[in-house]
């Protein structure tokens, strides 16, 4: 296939469409990406070659006007002198010189109309570069994303995670037995010597207090004259 043929296809091709057909569409936007930078390369190459050729063609069709210029002045010189053969054999040469700059000219139009096409081409194809680049970036965002989920449920549903809890579940139920036996020895066991005395002053401050409040409430009555 040569250059302008794939360069056609490949502007004139919907990327998405292939995508959405292909069956490994990372390997393919990575194959287009490819395709399009080496089809890039040789255009570019192509119009580099035009441009070298429309420079030499400037500088011939130069040389051509300064030669048709200096057979116009000998053509000038020889009437002057009255020589009427010399100055026609000028003039001769110098339209030669001009059907010759015809041509040329004619050829950088042709050259620049190939520059213009080109232009526009290498424009496209940067363009849909540019296009299957941000496709491959979302491609391999969406895989690694995808991979990353993927490898989040294998996690989620891993039977060894499951049994993993179940023994933490376990240890908790033995810790808790033991805490049980722990605290088991301490029920039905005597107040301690120092627990009793506590009681003791507890109760006695409080019945201190209670025969305290029989004295006042006693002595109000008295001075009411209640029995």
């Amino acid at each position: 296939m040569g250059i302008f043929s794939r360069l056609a296809d490949i502007i004139n091709s919907n990327l998405t469409a292939i995508l959405d057909r292909a069956e490994d569409p990372e390997k393919i936007i990575r194959l287009m990406i490819q395709e399009m930078e080496e089809t890039l390369v040789e255009v570019r190459s192509t119009a580099a070659r035009l441009i070298a050729d429309r420079k030499e063609t400037k500088r011939t069709l130069d040389r051509l006007a300064e030669a048709q210029a200096e057979w116009q002045r000998k053509a000038e010189l020889a009437v002057s002198r009255g020589r009427e053969d010399l100055a026609k054999g000028a003039l001769v040469e110098r339209a030669k010189l001009e059907r010759t700059a015809e041509v040329l000219a004619a050829d950088v139009g042709g050259l620049d109309a190939a520059l213009t096409r080109h232009e526009d081409d290498i424009a496209k194809l940067e363009a849909k570069l540019r296009e299957a680049r941000a496709k491959q970036k979302t491609i391999q965002a969406r895989q690694e994303t995808a991979t990353s989920q993927l490898k989040v449920r294998w996690r989620i549903d891993d039977k060894r995670i499951e049994d993993a809890f179940a023994r933490f579940e376990h240890m908790e139920r033995r810790i808790d037995a033991v805490e049980g036996e722990v605290e088991s020895f301490d029920l039905g066991k005597g107040k301690s010597l120092s627990e009793e005395i506590a009681e003791l002053e507890a109760e006695s401050a409080i019945m201190n207090e209670l025969e305290s409040l029989k004295t006042r409430v006693g002595g109000k009555d008295a001075a009411t004259g209640r029995k």
